[in-house]
This record gives C-alpha cells, sequence and structure tokens, in this order.
C-alpha cells in the first residue's frame, strides 16, 4: 500500500528546505525581471508565466529535479523573455510574428461576426464586456475591442474619432489623426 500521509522524513526535510529557495527565487527573479512579469499577460508572458509555476513545483516536491536545476531553468526563461521582450521593441517584423493584433468585434453597434469568428469570441461575451462599462445596449458603442492580452476595450459612442490616436493600430478601424487629415487637405 502506498502511503498517505508520508512516504519517508527525508521527502517533508526536502520540500521544507526547497520551498523557501524556491519562494525566495521567485520574489528575487520577478523583481529583476520587471513589472511586465506580473501586469496583464500577452500569450507569450502567460506560457512563461505557467512554465514557471511548473519548474517552482518540480523543484519543491519531484526528487528528479533539484533545487539549482529549477532555478536555472526558471532563469533561463526569464532571459529568454527579457530578450524577446527587449528584441520586439526594436524589429516590426519580430513584432508582427509574436504579438497579436487588436481587432474590433462591434463596430458602431454592428458585430463583426467574421472577426468574432476568427478569434472564437461569443456575443455573449461582447455584452459582458459592454455591461461591464456600464453600457445596454450595442446601439450605444462605438466599437469593442479585442485587445492583445485578449481583454475587451469598450469605446462609448461620442468619441472624437478624429482624436482617437490610440486606435491606429486596430484592425477593422480607419482612423486617420486629425493632424494628418489637416496636412492632406
Amino acid at each position: 500500500m502506498d502511503p498517505i500521509l508520508l512516504d519517508q522524513q527525508s521527502d517533508l526535510v526536502r520540500v521544507l528546505i526547497s520551498a523557501p529557495i524556491m519562494y525566495l527565487t521567485i520574489i528575487f527573479a520577478i523583481r529583476l525581471s520587471g513589472k511586465r512579469a506580473t501586469s496583464q499577460m500577452n500569450n507569450f508572458d502567460w506560457i512563461v508565466t505557467v512554465a514557471i509555476g511548473s519548474l517552482v513545483g518540480s523543484g519543491i516536491v519531484l526528487k528528479g529535479v533539484t533545487v539549482i536545476e529549477a532555478v536555472a531553468a526558471i532563469v533561463m526563461l526569464l532571459i529568454l523573455q527579457w530578450v524577446l521582450t527587449k528584441s520586439v521593441l526594436h524589429s516590426k517584423w519580430l513584432s508582427k510574428l509574436v504579438k497579436a493584433k487588436p481587432v474590433v468585434l462591434l463596430d458602431r453597434g454592428v458585430f463583426c461576426e467574421e472577426a468574432m469568428r476568427a478569434e472564437r469570441v461569443t456575443k455573449r461575451e461582447v455584452m459582458s464586456a459592454i455591461r461591464q462599462k456600464g453600457l445596454v445596449d450595442p446601439q450605444q458603442v462605438q466599437w469593442v475591442i479585442l485587445e492583445t492580452n485578449a481583454s475587451f476595450s469598450v469605446i462609448a459612442k461620442g468619441s472624437n474619432e478624429d482624436q482617437i490616436r490610440a486606435l491606429e493600430d486596430v484592425d477593422g478601424i480607419d482612423v486617420v489623426p486629425q493632424v494628418e487629415r489637416a496636412q492632406t487637405s
């Protein structure tokens, strides 16, 4: 019969020693890697966070994984994440490859069915985002945008399109800043 509470005392001692080491390592590593490690995440940030969680658990519980091996793997993942995010700042090509673009899911009260299908988002989810913004009808909304971190931005009608430079990179919205319109007129 397999032990239920404790296999060997040495296993408990291993956990009691490795858990604080891994905990302090994570605090130190997150502090060094910056706010991005704990902010709203894109897909790659999320993957690294999940992988780190798995490595922490492995370093604490698994006999075949030493604390040093787990710490080395965590540090390597954070270094790779730092290199990737730094590289994305300097390369449009890499940025397009790595980052998703924000996408319009509702345009002036009309659901963008094709975009919603492509992003696998339901009307119910869009309506929830509208309600969270304090609105009750899609007709009150200029746009609902699925952001790169999978959050929803809801922009109410009445927003001055000519002033909204933050929408320049959103698929499905053609916003030309007022400065450029004045120059072309």
